[in-house]
């Protein structure tokens, strides 16, 4: 192990964009599958493994549906977050933003409170554990149509003590951000926080409807932000944070190589940009493995590296205080080596 490498290793850092269904493992789909009596296409974990090559956003999503199919009891997503929240503690990840898809599990009879009550026992015994603080951000489905949007939203304000934020993810090319200007509004008047993905595949003009329309706090991905000139300054001016995911887009051929990602030309500009690992059971690495990704074939410094963790606890929708006292943990870990 490299000096950055052990750097990275226990940099305390905040994760904003990680989706509990996507850190479902091999090894846990086999056993929930037979925990559950549910029939899976892969005769082996290694047959399932070796199904993880994706041309794009939807060959990843056909097989991301079909792999949450397990997923049926309180005790499944307990298991799955758990699971997912000793890794990030593993990983010094001090703070974490959950993603989760209330319309993909009820769609297969599983009730929103059997969803939610397993993950919120996670939650709390990874903080009482771990210390590890953690916020719940629910995801709209955008290849659905907003008025089912709008019926999940009966349960996610039902629950609002439990769900910070609501975002918007799925399949992006074909379905703008303004689709879903109704739900967003909703929820904006009711306190929640926001954030969507755009920028992934879908062109800029995505971007900036999720920042006019919708109205959001973040922009989740954001990487063709970069092909709009005017788009990027205001991002920079508005300090509009991007939720980066390097090795999601290299899986999903929304980079070629690594070594060309859009990460550096991002920090170059001025943008407030965060490192996350999207949907690490498929994409072939948590946070960490992330960080040196970029760090190896980017060149980025120790001291980049630690502004990247910076711009994550910044950007969290934590309280001003609680950032302060993570940024000063961070600044002390710096500062010793």
């Amino acid at each position: 192990m490299t000096d950055v490498d052990a750097f990275i290793a226990k940099l305390p850092k905040a994760e904003l964009h990680v989706h509990i269904e996507g850190t479902l493992e091999p090894e846990m789909m086999f056993a929930l599958a037979a925990r559950n009596k549910v029939s899976l296409p892969f005769r082996s974990v290694e047959d399932a493994r070796s199904a993880y090559r994706f041309e794009n956003l939807q060959g990843f999503l056909d097989l991301y549906y079909q792999g949450m199919s397990v997923l049926r009891t309180e005790e499944d997503f307990y298991d799955l977050a758990f699971a997912y929240l000793e890794k990030a503690h593993a990983q010094a990840v001090v703070h974490a933003e959950i993603f989760f898809d209330p319309q993909a599990h009820v769609a297969q009879g599983v009730p929103f409170r059997v969803v939610l009550g397993g993950i919120r026992r996670a939650l709390t015994d990874a903080y009482d554990r771990f210390g590890l603080s953690t916020r719940l951000i629910a995801c709209f489905l955008r290849h659905l149509d907003q008025q089912k949007a709008l019926d999940i939203y009966k349960d996610i304000l039902r629950y609002a003590d439990w769900i910070a934020g609501v975002g918007l993810d799925s399949s992006e090319l074909g379905h703008p951000p303004r689709k879903f200007k109704d739900v967003f509004d909703r929820a904006r008047s009711d306190g929640f926080r926001l954030m969507a993905h755009a920028g992934e595949e879908g062109p800029p003009e995505y971007v900036k409807e999720a920042l006019d329309i919708l109205r959001v706090d973040r922009i989740d991905h954001g990487n063709r932000s970069l092909d709009d000139a005017a788009l990027v300054a205001r991002l920079a001016r508005e300090g509009i944070a991007l939720t980066v995911c390097p090795l999601s887009n290299l899986k999903l051929g929304v980079v070629k190589d690594i070594a060309r990602h859009p990460l550096a030309t991002m920090i170059e500009r001025g943008l407030v940009v965060t490192v996350n690992s999207d949907d690490p059971a498929y994409f072939g690495g948590y946070i960490n493995e992330n960080f040196r990704a970029v760090r190896n074939s980017l060149g980025l410094s120790a001291e980049m590296l630690g502004a990247l963790a910076r711009n994550s606890i910044r950007a969290s929708f934590l309280p001003d205080a609680q950032k302060a006292r993570l940024l000063a943990r961070l600044d002390a870990y710096v500062r010793a080596l």
